[in-house]
């Protein structure tokens, strides 16, 4: 695992080199964006305390194993006063509702952590508003941080060998697209993330992505948008 300070109210955690979470600062703690895979929790639950604070709530920007994989043990380190928050329909897809024709791509592990929280557009998670950003997912969410506009896109985009959507396979990082439920809906996000004008980009796999305008435009523009 490696940590990195992106601001100062942001901190990227990697595992397996090329898994994110993130550590967001809020006055009582962190929010944990994402849990990376399986067998993570014990070192998110370290990089939070090295970082300065606890982690006091989850969200997740959507429901896939490399994203949801350590929840279940985070849920049974931390307690139920640490609040779950997930995509309104990856919970449901979760639940074992039928909420899209056909089998959504990608990985879907069964868990036992119910969301305390299904969340919405425009809804608030501290300092970060939910941006539906569906396509690789039915649900799939991104966070704006409206301190600064830095946005937590989740499988959004990538970042691995330069910024791409996840609506087309790039040969830097092809597994997310191949993982994408919904190409059109995910060019479609890759067009509303640019209409927020964010200043920074992280992203699920993949580095930071300072001065993030130019780099959107490139990444739609290599999807076809």
């Amino acid at each position: 695992m490696s940590t990195t300070r992106v601001t100062d109210n942001l901190t990227q955690i990697t595992r397996w080199r090329f898994v994110n979470a993130f550590l967001v600062r809020e006055d009582d703690g962190f929010t944990l964006v994402d849990t990376t895979v399986g067998g993570g929790a014990d070192e998110l639950i370290g990089a939070a305390r090295s970082a300065g604070g606890q982690i006091r709530r989850i969200a997740l920007t959507h429901g896939h194993g490399d994203h949801v994989g350590s929840l279940d043990v985070l849920r049974e380190r931390l307690g139920p006063g640490v609040e779950v928050l997930m995509p309104e329909l990856d919970a449901r897809i979760h639940a074992g509702e039928k909420v899209v024709d056909g089998k959504p791509r990608g990985s879907w592990p069964k868990l036992k952590t119910v969301p305390d929280i299904r969340l919405a557009a425009g809804q608030r998670v501290g300092s970060l508003e939910v941006v539906p950003t569906p396509g690789h997912t039915p649900g799939h969410v991104s966070f704006l941080d409206t301190r600064d506009r830095t946005l937590i896109a989740g499988d959004a985009f990538t970042s691995i060998g330069g910024l791409a959507v996840t609506s087309h396979v790039y040969w830097r990082m092809p597994l997310a697209a191949l993982a994408t439920w919904d190409k059109g809906k995910a060019l479609e996000s890759a067009l509303r993330v640019r209409e927020l004008n964010p200043s920074l980009i992280v992203v699920g796999h993949g580095g930071p992505v300072h001065d993030a305008g130019p780099a959107i435009n490139q990444a739609i523009a290599r999807a076809g948008g």
